[in-house]
């Protein structure tokens, strides 16, 4: 990263132009959600993860929501004080703690069912009672979606976020005696927080039961989603293209478009309202996303072509962030991703816990390695990002 930052880095950055984050989780330092309004970057779009972010989000969009009506002026007045887009989503690394009660059912003795919930989801098969005892009781994943599609349907701009799927995280051991007392009080509850991690990891085909549960709200709502995706890019493109299987598009060869020309045939009137639909959010339920971001995306650069075929109907974004493409070995890779996506697909985040000087800095760092592996003027760059943005939060 080390030519990255120095490129153009006295070159003043056009902060008035508008910085959007597209992906950022200050709801984990609620003491920071103050400081947004006299940040550089215009909006934060705010991701949710797990049972105790849900409603900080929420809170944080009542107090500083943007609405659609309000983007004119926040392009112009920096210090307004809408500045947040929320996300509402159940995050893999937390997705043990859901069970699907469409196929599970609550036994008899509340302690039995725990323990034989988390020994069918976590893998290896965990035999201490006390460490089963000491997770989080489970709750049910129908329970969880109509609480999501309350909050969608109060804010109307609201995504869906952070989803995904993680082959390589393991979830933390029990706090230790006495370690809870300790803990950083500042930091909302429910993370790592410092814990030592168990040698147990979730089994794969639960959190792709509760990622589908999510894009399929997503279809229902015709809300953009935000995915998270380690280790696993193969399995999250199969789990995606399951949710518009037998809805592709029909792709018409340029020798039938002039022979339809020819004879005067129109086209199909599936494809034509197809068309007509793309990215519009409010094109009605369909059975996947609008639109989908894979953040901080680390997948081969081989990849990306799959999620450009003309035949998917969901328009894709790649999102960024120095924190984690440029933070280690991998960053050549995120280069290369970076300089193949379309200019129109690309989004900057900064992934970070705490709103602040230190997210607007992470941004403008991001920016500016984004605008040289383009080619990109600062200003230019950051005109095109934040048109990237508003295309996949509203579907403009």
């Amino acid at each position: 990263m080390a030519d990255l930052e120095s490129s153009g880095s006295d070159e003043p950055f056009p902060w008035h132009l508008g910085v959007f984050d597209a992906h950022c989780h200050p709801t984990d330092t609620m003491a920071s959600i103050d400081s947004i309004p006299s940040m550089k970057a215009r909006i934060l779009t705010i991701m949710a993860t797990r049972a105790q972010d849900q409603a900080l989000v929420f809170e944080a969009a009542k107090k500083r929501g943007l609405r659609k009506e309000d983007l004119d002026s926040i392009m112009k007045s920096p210090d307004a004080e809408s500045r947040v887009i929320p996300c509402f989503g159940w995050h893999p690394w937390f997705s043990h703690q859901m069970y699907d009660d469409t196929s599970e059912k609550p036994r008899e003795f509340e302690d039995d069912f725990r323990i034989a919930h988390y020994q069918a989801v976590l893998t290896p098969k965990p035999e201490s009672r006390d460490f089963l005892l000491a997770l989080p009781e489970p709750r049910p994943l129908s329970e969880y979606l109509a609480q999501t599609k309350d909050y969608l349907s109060k804010y109307p701009l609201a995504l869906i976020g952070e989803v995904g799927l993680d082959r390589s995280f393991r979830i933390p051991d029990a706090w230790l005696p006495g370690q809870a007392d300790e803990r950083d009080t500042t930091l909302t509850p429910g993370g790592r927080e410092g814990r030592k991690l168990s040698p147990y990891r979730v089994q794969l085909e639960h959190q792709r039961k509760v990622l589908k549960a999510q894009l399929k709200l997503g279809g229902e709502m015709q809300r953009a989603v935000s995915v998270h995706g380690v280790q696993a890019h193969g399995i999250v493109h199969t789990t995606l293209k399951e949710t518009w299987k037998g809805h592709e598009r029909e792709v018409i060869s340029e020798k039938e478009r002039k022979r339809r020309r020819a004879t005067g045939e129109e086209q199909s009137p599936e494809l034509d309202e197809d068309l007509k639909n793309e990215g519009n959010s409010n094109a009605g339920s369909k059975p996947y996303p609008p639109r989908i971001c894979l953040h901080s995306y680390s997948g081969p650069v081989e990849f990306v072509k799959e999620y450009f075929q003309p035949s998917i109907p969901v328009k894709f974004f790649f999102s960024f962030s120095s924190v984690i493409n440029f933070s280690g070995p991998t960053s050549s890779k995120a280069e290369e991703v970076i300089k193949t996506i379309p200019a129109d697909r690309i989004l900057v985040e900064s992934d970070l816990h705490c709103a602040g000087d230190r997210m607007d800095a992470l941004l403008e760092e991001m920016i500016r390695a984004i605008c040289k592996l383009r080619g990109w003027g600062l200003e230019e760059g950051v005109l095109r990002l934040g048109t990237n943005w508003r295309r996949f939060v509203f579907g403009d």
